[in-house]
């Protein structure tokens, strides 16, 4: 990896006797899936840039425990969660930022009753937050009066009421930002959500996210954005399907990092 993409662990944080303003949480298909390791690669390159003190857990890191939940298996959730409960608290971290919507809701609103308390931020959130502060700046560069569309992570719109975030960034990129007719609070699932990104096809006349596929080259784009890992890959396979390869994928760190041409 080049020096430019320096990614420091907390145990070498903690070997300084330092603590890093935010650890990024980068999440299993963010660090395994060769789609979602661009995501992540873009949001770390915004970091560097907007002079983020942060730090990863590295192999420290285990996963959340999200698709054992929703696929059932509480036991295995809970052994997941508490292992990196154990983990988190024993650096002392005190705010996590993650780009997966799924690692998100899981640390902010499940992981608390099994004693790991943290403030969570979803990318996007946290984005924002570093351009309210002037830390990072958003020309529109290639992307200036492009059609785009968002589509809503059921974990971060519907589950936790977070729309605007992503959306504010669109319009800082001065793209043409159109809706879906299944839009934040009435948004659509791309499918992979409950566990059903591992698992075959349940019986039915069409899959969820042909559906939603149809419902975003309704309102033609250029782009479809989106803010979790899952829902790119969902996404990109009904593009496929539609033979619309030309619709690009992109999550919103993916298009502020190439607009500044990182």
């Amino acid at each position: 990896m080049s020096e430019s993409l320096k990614v420091p662990t907390m145990a070498e944080y903690m070997a300084e006797g330092k603590q890093p303003e935010v650890l990024f949480w980068v999440g299993c298909a963010g660090s395994f899936d060769d789609r979602a390791k661009k995501i992540t690669k873009a949001f770390v390159k915004l970091l560097h840039k907007a002079n983020v003190d942060f730090a990863v857990l590295g192999t420290e890191e285990s996963c959340t425990g999200d698709p054992a939940k929703r696929a059932g298996n509480e036991f295995l959730f809970q052994m997941q969660a508490v292992t990196n409960i154990e983990v988190l608290n024993a650096y002392d971290v005190k705010k996590i930022v993650t780009a997966c919507p799924h690692c998100f809701n899981t640390i902010a609103n499940e992981y608390p009753e099994l004693g790991g308390t943290y403030e969570v931020m979803h990318h996007t959130q946290f984005l924002k937050t570093l351009l309210s502060e002037g830390r990072l700046t958003i020309e529109g560069g290639q992307y200036k009066g492009k059609r785009i569309t968002f589509h809503d992570p059921c974990y971060l719109g519907r589950a936790n009421g977070i729309y605007e975030a992503p959306r504010d960034l669109i319009h800082k990129l001065e793209a043409e930002l159109v809706e879906m007719k299944n839009c934040k609070r009435n948004g659509l699932c791309c499918g992979a959500g409950g566990a059903q990104m591992f698992k075959d096809a349940e019986p039915g006349d069409k899959e969820v996210n042909i559906e939603r596929t149809e419902q975003a080259l309704e309102v033609q784009p250029e782009i479809v954005a989106a803010g979790c890992p899952f829902c790119n890959t969902m996404l990109t396979d009904g593009m496929k399907a539609k033979e619309k390869e030309n619709v690009q994928i992109m999550d919103i760190a993916e298009l502020i990092a190439n607009a500044q041409d990182l």
